[in-house]
């Protein structure tokens, strides 16, 4: 990889002396880019200097997924602002974008543009829809993205309309993860080979893909029912939650025989007079009676019976009281970041750990900083900085 050592000291992990440019956005291609920050990628954001009004507004502090990484916010409406993100570029093993096709290009900073400079350059696209198909050019969201892949008409309870889901899913699961996962393969092509490439990361492609499981149920005829009436969905009372008696909630998931014998001994029942949840004929009076056995204990009495067995049961806890969970504390699951805690790097690796994430940054306060450490000279710098092609976000300005 050719960025050499990284800049600053934190900066190590797998990717570590990886150079990333990324042109700011929202959602999932700054998640993206986290990921890469967090496996210790050099990652340089460029921002805008004007706010883009999309987006859920926030102080870049709770920007969580802004970690890890420095800023420069450049005037890309003025030559000299393409010149000086094209000089980035140059010095890039990757780059991450999330604009709507063509946006680039009209920039001056598409793939053609960038592979002449830059050969090597893995040149990463997120969008929704495609580089290219009849909705290319249209807006949308996670909602919209799931809802055409038939994810979404498969998620919520029996005789109920679609549940809209957190949008983990779509924007995450299916753009994030599979942006990352494309752009560290195609590097890995780049280093056998000295050939950069163009990484285009559909989310509609990426949750289409999480469901190959899903379809092979279906089409074994294992997953015969609508929504809400099958093994994995609700459907199934040895797969589904329960009310407490405190208003509390737990979770059980014993898809298997034996951990179902497991459930009901410790709960109380007789698994052989328990009725047979592996026929679906049984499932109302199955949950029927598991519900109203649940609804005798508090959530804290049902993971002293129940919690580091073989019942597959755990609490459902809320994004407040997960970071205090015992098992969570002991593995580092969760960090705190200046002052805010927030879910720590992962995956885990042996031999090169990832450290702790930077804070998000405001936009373009490591300008000058970021440019000198990638090259640029200090006459350069100032004359940029002096135009106002090089600066920092006016949150005020119209």
């Amino acid at each position: 990889m050719r960025g050499g050592p990284p800049v600053a000291e934190n900066l190590k992990g797998p990717l570590a002396g990886l150079r990333v440019v990324e042109m700011a956005g929202i959602g999932p291609a700054p998640f993206a880019a986290m990921l890469l920050a967090d496996m210790g990628a050099d990652v340089v954001r460029i921002d805008r200097q004007v706010a883009s009004g999309l987006g859920v507004p926030r102080p870049d502090r709770f920007n969580f997924a802004g970690r890890g990484r420095r800023s420069v916010a450049l005037d890309l409406k003025r030559p000299e602002g393409i010149d000086c993100a094209l000089q980035l570029i140059d010095k890039a093993d990757a780059l991450v974008e999330g604009f709507r096709p063509g946006v680039m290009e009209r920039l001056g900073l598409g793939p053609e543009v960038c592979h002449a400079r830059n050969p090597r350059l893995v040149f990463g696209r997120l969008t929704g829809w495609g580089q290219q198909g009849p909705l290319a050019q249209a807006a949308g969201h996670d909602l919209n993205y799931i809802a055409l892949t038939g994810a979404l008409d498969a998620i919520g309870r029996r005789g109920q309309p679609p549940t809209p889901p957190l949008n983990l899913l779509g924007d995450f699961a299916g753009g994030s993860l599979l942006m990352a996962f494309g752009i560290v393969s195609a590097l890995l092509h780049a280093q056998r080979t000295g050939e950069g490439q163009v990484v285009d990361a559909a989310i509609v492609d990426g949750v289409s893909l999480l469901a190959t499981p899903l379809m092979g149920l279906q089409a074994a005829g294992v997953w015969p029912g609508g929504r809400g009436e099958n093994i994995l969905d609700s459907g199934a009372p040895q797969y589904d939650v329960y009310r407490c008696a405190d208003d509390e909630y737990v979770s059980i998931a014993p898809i298997e025989g034996k951990f179902q014998t497991v459930l009901l001994s410790a709960i109380g029942f007789d698994p052989a007079g328990f009725p047979d949840m592996n026929e679906r004929a049984n499932w109302d009076e199955a949950r029927r009676r598991l519900a109203e056995r649940f609804s005798q204990k508090t959530r804290a009495e049902w993971c002293a019976l129940l919690e580091g067995t073989d019942a597959c049961f755990a609490p459902v806890l809320s994004s407040a009281e997960a970071p205090s969970h015992p098992h969570h504390a002991e593995r580092g699951t969760f960090i705190t970041v200046d002052g805010l805690v927030q879910p720590a790097p992962a995956p885990r690796f042996s031999g090169t750990p990832a450290a702790t994430p930077t804070p998000p940054e405001a936009p373009g306060e490591s300008g000058e900083a970021v440019l000198r450490d990638w090259g640029i000279v200090d006459q350069r710098i100032a004359e940029l900085t002096k135009t106002g092609v090089l600066g920092r976000r006016n949150e005020n300005a119209a």
